[in-house]
């Protein structure tokens, strides 16, 4: 849209006009901040467009040599450091914000004057939205734990440094990939890891629905513990237990957007069956709560999970993972298609993750398509009916039982596609 603007008018009009616009969105907001704040603060409305104004003017005298708009920069860069030697001495708490926003500001009217234009305007509203959101990034950060976030820059290291860089090739008779199978590591982590973040986003809000669906989408096993022990308690509420069957519905639709990423040429009728029954148990669990609440009140809960993305989690998925591999291979070379599915109906009991991600990329190399959606579909019906086991054991009263009988039902229903596929 920029280069349309730029073609009804003369270059350096629209440039200018550019500049000076994107200068003026970050002056109006450090204008905003200083006569809110009541303290020194650098710049204002007319400071910011004349400072970008200033670099659009010495780029447009550097374009033989670089000299003119490196002096500028450096002069600019001077008057920053003097403005913040000067809040040193009148603030107690004083920031450099609006100097190093200055300085953004200078090289904005280099990038437009260089056409830019995307780049220069997306700085500029970033910025700008920076700016603004200061108040909701300092709480976003106490809400994270000091440990997370140092978790989470680890995490960055081994995912933006070391993937790129790991064989992605097969190895041996199992067809062992070590890229595969840290991209599917990575993808598992990031979806459990946004559904932390929620929960410590929300910090209990939005009652048993919300906090099925976001635990469900980390862990539905950790959240049918968590809601079982959570009702150990309360005898007559049994809302948990379509909280309990809201986060097994949320398992279906995380093990069909797996299978999308890693697997894409299973059967589409078991992706399509399993969103269907995703909807189905996310729709009845929230009509079950609704009813229950709307007679004995709503709860305010908060499911505590480990942070997905610790080092330890990850690599004993990955051991899992390359586990399951290997167990999956043997168990077909010795037991056949039956040992598989015995074998799914085993591992769902334990973790269903790593046996379903596993099995998936056996496909093709040794197990048919359709002996690897039955192993799927016993898995997680198995999981289903050991999750149901543990909210009997974890709540003893009436939410148990429920669950038991929702996550029973949930399992056969998963067992069907056996008959069709």
């Amino acid at each position: 849209m920029l280069d349309t603007l730029s073609s009804l008018v003369s270059p350096d009009v629209f440039k200018v006009f550019l500049t000076l616009f994107l200068s003026f969105l970050i002056g109006l907001e450090r204008e905003d901040h200083k006569s809110n704040s009541g303290d020194y603060a650098f710049g204002g409305i007319r400071t910011f467009p004349l400072i970008g104004l200033t670099g659009f003017a010495l780029a447009y005298l550097s374009d033989e040599s670089p000299l003119p708009f490196t002096a500028g920069f450096l002069v600019v860069g001077g008057l920053m450091m003097l403005s913040f030697k000067h809040k040193l001495s009148t603030t107690k708490s004083a920031g450099m914000t609006s100097e190093v926003a200055g300085l953004t500001t200078y090289v904005l009217g280099a990038l437009v004057f260089y056409e830019h234009y995307w780049l220069s305007s997306t700085i500029a509203i970033l910025g700008v939205l920076l700016l603004e959101l200061k108040d909701g990034l300092g709480n976003l950060v106490k809400k994270f734990p000091r440990a997370d976030v140092v978790t989470f820059t680890k995490f960055l290291v081994l995912t933006i440094v070391i993937l790129p860089i790991v064989p992605n090739q097969n190895f041996g008779p199992y067809e062992f990939n070590p890229f595969k199978m840290w991209l599917i590591v990575v993808a598992v982590s990031t979806i459990s890891y946004g559904s932390y973040l929620l929960q410590l986003w929300a910090k209990g809000r939005g009652g048993i629905a919300l906090s099925a669906l976001l635990g469900g989408a980390y862990s539905s096993t950790a959240t049918t513990v968590s809601l079982a022990r959570q009702s150990a308690g309360i005898s007559e509420n049994t809302a948990f237990a379509g909280g309990i069957l809201m986060a097994s519905g949320v398992m279906y639709l995380r093990i069909v957007i797996l299978l999308a990423l890693f697997n894409p040429s299973l059967p589409r009728p078991l992706s399509y069956y399993f969103l269907f029954l995703s909807a189905g148990a996310i729709c009845f669990g929230w009509f079950w709560i609704s009813q229950k609440m709307s007679k004995q009140g709503d709860a305010s809960l908060e499911i505590k999970n480990q942070n997905p993305l610790a080092l330890s989690a990850a690599c004993i998925f990955a051991a899992l993972f390359v586990g399951m591999l290997i167990l999956t291979y043997y168990t077909l070379q010795f037991a056949g298609n039956a040992g598989v599915v015995i074998l799914a109906a085993i591992m769902g009991t334990i973790d269903v993750d790593p046996f379903i991600l596993g099995i998936s990329q056996s496909t093709g190399q040794g197990i048919d398509p359709m002996i690897s959606s039955m192993g799927i579909c016993v898995a997680a019906s198995s999981n289903n009916i050991m999750k149901g086991i543990y909210a009997l054991f974890f709540s003893r009263n009436q939410t148990g039982k429920k669950s038991l009988i929702f996550l029973i039902i949930l399992a056969v229903l998963g067992l069907l596609p056996l008959f069709f596929l």
